[in-house]
Formats: structure tokens, C-alpha cells, sequence
């Protein structure tokens, strides 16, 4: 899968799930989700950090 593609899917999703909730959930899920990526962030630069080189 291409960046286009991987684009494409990921707005595809977010299109699919914003007309399934209310505007509560979706806040929810959308802060959840920014923690997620910032969490997953943090581990990849801490283990990119302490990996041996």
C-alpha cells in the first residue's frame, strides 16, 4: 500500500465511523486515538533511544 492509498483507507475509516456515533463518542474516540499515536510515539523514541547501536 502506497501513502495515497494508506491515506485514502484511513479517511475511508474515519468517514465510516464518524456516521455510526454521536458527537460525543466521536470526540471520545478522537481523543483516545491522539493518545494512542502520542503513546506509540513515545515508546518508538524511547526504544529508537536505548536500542544498542
Amino acid at each position: 500500500m502506497n501513502a495515497c492509498e494508506l491515506t485514502a483507507a484511513v479517511t475511508a475509516l474515519a468517514n465510516t465511523i464518524a456516521c455510526q456515533v454521536t458527537e460525543e463518542e466521536l470526540a471520545l474516540l478522537a481523543s483516545v486515538l491522539v493518545q494512542l499515536g502520542d503513546t506509540l510515539a513515545t515508546i518508538a523514541a524511547q526504544k529508537s533511544l536505548c536500542s544498542p547501536r
